[in-house]
């Protein structure tokens, strides 16, 4: 009963920014918790399916012509979905560290935790 008072609470007050803000934080933490353990291959697999997943969803997001954001930025994200993509083939496959995943997630984070401009 608390939980679900909790988690209906949360999704009042938080807005769109801040969930991906936070889904970003839960995902990047998996995958940076799969790096520590030393895993490779398939074992990385459910952290990475997580990541590209949200990577899937930002597009597809960016994608809507309804979507609010400026169309450079939705652009760019399609992009960095897109390489994500590709990325986390290599991956698994071992020829690319996942190293790099975390930091573009890492970056992108930092950009979402930065204040918005308050058009005037």
């Amino acid at each position: 009963m608390t939980l679900n008072a909790y988690q209906a609470a949360r999704a009042r007050a938080e807005t769109p920014r801040s969930a991906e803000l936070r889904l970003l934080g839960e995902i990047t933490g998996e995958m940076m918790e799969a790096e520590e353990r030393g895993l490779k291959g398939a074992l990385l697999m459910p952290a990475l399916h997580r990541n590209r997943q949200m990577w899937n969803a930002f597009s597809n997001d960016c994608n809507d012509p309804n979507n609010g954001l400026p169309r450079d930025l939705r652009a760019q994200i399609v992009s960095i979905g897109l390489w994500v993509d590709r990325f986390t083939s290599d991956v698994i496959a071992g020829r690319e560290r996942i190293r790099e995943l975390i930091e573009v997630n890492r970056t992108i984070m930092e950009g979402l935790r930065v204040p918005q401009r308050v058009a005037a």
